[in-house]
């Protein structure tokens, strides 16, 4: 197994960040997770102008596209780099949900101001608790066309087809600067450039509940890559075999502090964030 180093640069090897000429406005599809976080940072390093970030719900209780559990707290990120947010609620059904999702993003990709939320008061009281602070970004700001959609898919076929067909028919551009990175590699890119992850939900054997609100730190991805060998899983839970949350990032000006319980069922469970806030 390689062994984890802290590197001297702050830019991960894999990429060649430039500044181009012409700087590309660009959204960030972001469930808070560790991939999307990671994207994020790769377009903010090629001087990209990080227009905002997007966060898909989901009404239903499941989803073969977007991550479910903990996706709020992409507002919290937003909020700690000062990035417009906003929520777009889909479905979840496989037959509709692309085009829910593409009707809500032609408005933000024509720049056209938009509230932050559609959510009612009560849908917010119901899925944001209340002593969380919401961000204060109350609307895409609108400063030109966006150019591109960028997204942390890693090997999901099924994910980055769809998100590039809806690209082509917003008239964007679709990147995914992640993908079929080398799973070990890119989890040791994760804890050597400073992105703090919380695991927040397992659901593969050998990922028992004491896994649930684990940070990942060197210790952690040593055992994890053993666990991965024996039991046959993905080392970066690209298989599902879990969900993280990002509290910190190279990108973010604070750290996000969480407190929460664990939820097991027996074979998987998760990691049900009571608050949640910016540390000062």
């Amino acid at each position: 197994m390689r062994e984890a180093k802290h590197k001297e640069s702050d830019e991960p090897p894999i990429f060649h960040a430039g500044r181009p000429a012409t700087i590309m406005r660009v959204l960030i599809l972001s469930s808070g997770g560790k991939d999307s976080c990671y994207a994020l940072w790769w377009a903010y390093l090629k001087g990209w102008e990080i227009a905002g970030v997007v966060t898909v719900q989901i009404r239903g209780d499941d989803s073969l596209m977007f991550q479910l559990p903990a996706t709020l707290v992409a507002g919290l990120q937003a909020a700690a780099a000062e990035i417009p947010w906003t929520t777009i609620t889909v479905s979840g059904t496989p037959e509709l949900e692309m085009e829910e999702l593409q009707d809500s993003l032609q408005p933000i990709i024509n720049g056209q101001n938009v509230v932050s939320s559609e959510w009612s008061e009560e849908e917010w009281s119901a899925f944001w608790p209340n002593e969380w602070p919401r961000p204060n970004l109350n609307r895409f700001p609108s400063n030109g066309k966006i150019n591109a959609i960028v997204t942390g898919a890693l090997r999901s076929d099924y994910q980055k087809t769809r998100i590039e067909r809806m690209a082509e028919k917003l008239g964007v551009k679709s990147f995914t600067p992640l993908w079929h990175h080398d799973p070990y590699e890119h989890m040791c890119d994760l804890v050597e450039h400073g992105f703090e992850l919380l695991f927040t939900s397992v659901s593969a054997d050998g990922l028992d509940e004491q896994w649930i609100g684990r940070l990942l730190d060197y210790d952690t991805l040593a055992n994890l890559h053993d666990l991965a060998k024996k039991h046959r899983f993905s080392i970066d839970g690209e298989g599902g075999e879990f969900e993280t949350t990002v509290l910190n990032a190279p990108w973010m000006n604070c750290r996000i502090s969480i407190q929460g319980d664990t939820i097991w069922g027996g074979q998987h469970g998760f990691y049900q964030i009571t608050s949640a806030k910016l540390e000062e």
